[in-house]
């Protein structure tokens, strides 16, 4: 699915910083109050089916259906940069390993909270798991957030930071929770979350784009491999994946790393066109590219369409789409220079990480207090689409204002 001769070209660790794209953070912006609003309108019943995910059993796909792929493309094509940023600073390739993996470990810690609040049972813990999911999101917080230089007290983010690695490791310690059995046990790692799913997709896409970063077709190379790993264990010709997790394998079976991958390539587009290629050669190559991908899209459709199951099908078309979304912006916002419309969405594509878990922190303070007045109402209808994009806006708001008081979370 290679498309151009100059666009697989990466920054190696000899390369100049590429110039900003504007569009990139405004495509996550959107992307993040996207996930806001679908996840809220989850809760919302007696609306058309395509407001809501496809059916597992169903061979279909919703506009819901592609913000998490959306997620992992954009984490494609960020990746290239902040590997270029890294090895700028430190060009130590084990340094930037271990940077990898504890990042995408910090993703999975982060998915295992989200996904265990609902299983915690209070009458083994000290707390609800409101409480401990609250405390757990407030701990992560301090570790992760970036703080600014204070001259009085130069230490004091290092004692913030340790203190929310250790009651961290005091929550995950006490946390405990009931297994269909009857017994106790602790956190379940079999599901960790989207950001779980992120950090080791993430990791895996990383691993293979440092290795062959040098080389220019390399990440077309990939994208072409993972589709076609996708494609045979869809079509069960390959059964390997099914006796291992993404723990051991965090490859899966190629699907989501190839939306990564399909990330870089967009990304190498744009960076040539910052750089090599006029504006009009590479809007050419990402609209051929897109159109490759929906082609192929089209032909994998007799082994289905389905995000729960991540068919081949849904990955490229989630691709085609990110491609064109992305071009689109790209035109509007880095060559036309009008960004202005996107000021709401500025704070979450800038500030993602705290912007994604806000509303956790929402729903967790409010399980805490005991209040259901948001979660029992206007849950019907158009009545339940209006309290949703209130509550989109609202984080958003929350989002503004956490940013402007210079709160950001980052690994």
């Amino acid at each position: 699915m290679s498309i151009a001769d100059r666009t697989a070209t990466i920054p190696s660790e000899s390369a100049v910083a590429a110039p900003r794209v504007v569009s990139i953070d405004i495509f996550r912006g959107l992307t993040m109050a996207v996930m806001i609003f679908v996840n809220a309108l989850a809760g919302v019943d007696g609306l058309p089916w395509w407001t809501y995910h496809a059916h597992e059993d169903v061979n279909a796909m919703t506009y819901v259906d592609m913000v998490f792929s959306f997620f992992l493309f954009i984490v494609g094509m960020s990746l290239p940069l902040s590997i270029a940023r890294r090895l700028k600073s430190n060009p130590s390739l084990p340094a930037l390993g271990l940077h990898v993996v504890l990042r995408s470990l910090g993703l999975v810690v982060l998915g295992l909270i989200l996904a265990n609040v609902e299983y915690a049972d209070r009458a083994r813990m000290p707390m609800s798991g409101y409480v401990w999911g609250l405390l757990a999101l407030l701990s992560a917080a301090l570790y992760l957030n970036v703080y600014p230089k204070w001259q009085r007290f130069g230490a004091y983010s290092t004692v913030l930071r340790y203190a929310g690695l250790i009651g961290l490791a005091v929550l995950w310690a006490i946390f405990r929770r009931t297994t269909p059995s009857g017994h106790e046990a602790w956190i379940d790692f079999s599901y960790p979350e989207i950001l779980g799913l992120i950090g080791l997709t993430y990791l895996a896409a990383a691993f293979l784009f440092i290795l062959t970063r040098r080389w220019r077709w390399a990440p077309a190379g990939w994208l072409v491999l993972l589709t076609a790993l996708s494609a045979f264990s869809t079509a069960r010709v390959i059964t390997w994946f099914d006796h291992v997790n993404l723990y051991q394998w965090p490859f899966g079976d190629g699907s989501l790393v190839s939306i990564v991958m399909a990330g870089v390539v967009t990304s190498a587009i744009y960076l040539g066109a910052g750089a090599k290629l006029s504006v009009r050669r590479a809007t050419t190559l990402a609209v051929s590219f897109a159109a490759i991908a929906l082609a192929a899209g089209t032909v994998l459709i007799p082994l289905g369409i389905s995000k729960n199951r991540a068919t081949p099908t849904w990955c490229l078309y989630s691709i085609g789409a990110a491609v064109l979304a992305f071009t689109l912006l790209y035109w509007i916002c880095d060559v036309k220079k009008r960004t202005r419309w996107a000021f709401f969405v500025h704070s979450a594509g800038a500030n993602t990480l705290t912007t994604y878990l806000l509303p956790d922190f929402w729903y967790y303070l409010m399980g805490a207090a005991g209040l259901t007045f948001y979660d029992t109402r206007f849950n019907h209808g158009p009545a339940g689409v209006i309290k949703t994009f209130a509550f989109t806006f609202f984080i958003l708001g929350i989002s503004w204002l956490v940013t402007k008081a210079r709160v950001r979370l980052q690994f």
